[in-house]
């Protein structure tokens, strides 16, 4: 996926929310029964704390997913996501390199 994309992905204010609970899931899901640290956030609970609609936090997973930031783990009927610290460490890297092009 282009950097343009990728950025596009991060201007939206609950996708960024979902990234930084996703970066210290502990904090932002204490209620979680299942290791946070292991297994990443259930998006039921990632639904809940957004007060955003079901379909449209689908959505912003999805887009997540898709640009890398996130990676998803299916255990049995639940979903997880995990926060892919290497995905946004290379977007800063590309956007530091824009000054050298």
């Amino acid at each position: 996926m282009k950097l343009i994309n990728k950025l596009k992905i991060l201007a939206n204010e609950t996708r960024m929310d979902i990234l930084r609970w996703l970066n210290d899931p502990k904090k932002h899901f204490p209620d979680q029964v299942s290791d946070v640290e292991k297994y990443g956030a259930c998006v039921g609970l990632i639904e809940a704390k957004s007060n955003v609609a079901q379909s449209t936090i689908s959505l912003y997973l999805k887009q997540l997913e898709q640009a890398g930031f996130v990676d998803s783990l299916r255990e049995g009927k639940w979903t997880y996501y995990k926060l892919n610290r290497n995905a946004l460490d290379k977007v800063a890297s590309d956007l530091r390199k824009l000054g050298d092009e």
